[in-house]
Formats: C-alpha cells, sequence, structure tokens
C-alpha cells in the first residue's frame, strides 16, 4: 500500500479553530494619485485606518505599496451597483518604490502642464 501522506511535514490538529484571514488582490480604479497617496474607486467599502496592500500599475512598471485608509464612502448607486471613493494614504514606502511614485506623478504632472484639459465641445463644419 503506497504511504497516504505525501507532506514534508507533519499536520497537528487544533483542538479549537484558530482564524485568520486571507489577502486577497481586487481590482480598483485609480482616480486621483500623488507621491503620498490616492484616491480609489472600488465596488467594496474599505474599514476606516485598516492597512492594506496595494499593487499598482505606473505605465510599463507596477509597485505594491503599503497604505492606510483615510476616508470611504459611497460614490454612485447606479443600478443597483455601489461604489465606493475611498482615501488611501501610503505608509512605510521602500526608497524603490517612492522613486517610482516620483518620477510617474512628476511625469503626469508634465504631460497635463503641456496638454491643457479644456471644457467645450467640437462644432460641426458648417461650410
Amino acid at each position: 500500500m503506497a504511504d497516504e501522506n505525501k507532506r514534508d511535514t507533519e499536520r497537528v490538529i487544533v483542538p479549537s479553530p484558530l482564524y485568520g484571514e486571507v489577502k486577497v488582490f481586487q481590482p480598483m480604479t485609480i482616480l486621483d494619485i500623488s507621491k503620498g497617496g490616492a484616491m480609489i474607486a472600488t465596488p467594496f467599502a474599505l474599514q476606516l485606518d485598516s492597512l492594506h496592500e496595494f499593487r499598482i500599475s505606473l505605465g510599463e512598471r507596477s509597485v505594491v505599496v503599503k497604505g492606510r485608509i483615510a476616508h470611504c464612502h459611497v460614490s454612485e448607486l447606479d443600478g443597483g451597483l455601489v461604489l465606493y471613493r475611498t482615501g488611501v494614504e501610503f505608509i512605510e514606502i521602500s526608497d524603490h518604490v517612492q522613486s517610482a511614485l516620483d518620477h510617474f506623478v512628476d511625469a503626469l504632472k508634465e504631460m497635463q502642464r503641456r496638454t491643457p484639459i479644456v471644457d467645450g465641445e467640437i462644432a460641426e463644419d458648417i461650410g
């Protein structure tokens, strides 16, 4: 008969339940970003002052940064769909991640400075 226990280490039964949490990355939309935080939109609320890790795509780079939830409120109710706006303060940022954020935010500022956004409509040619 083949050995049924193929684990490298033995598991021990716990006499009473132990509890924990699982970290799962969920999609979010970043509405604005600074060198120290971001405003995000999610279909779920995040608890005030809770700490989370956020994976953020900065153009061609991706970073993971720890953040504290500064505020969270319902943003939209649309056909039964709820969206929350959440302010995140980045904390304990490594030098590598801070440098990536600095360069990305500075590049966004420069791009916006060069291309002003004008509120208006494009008129049809009446020729």
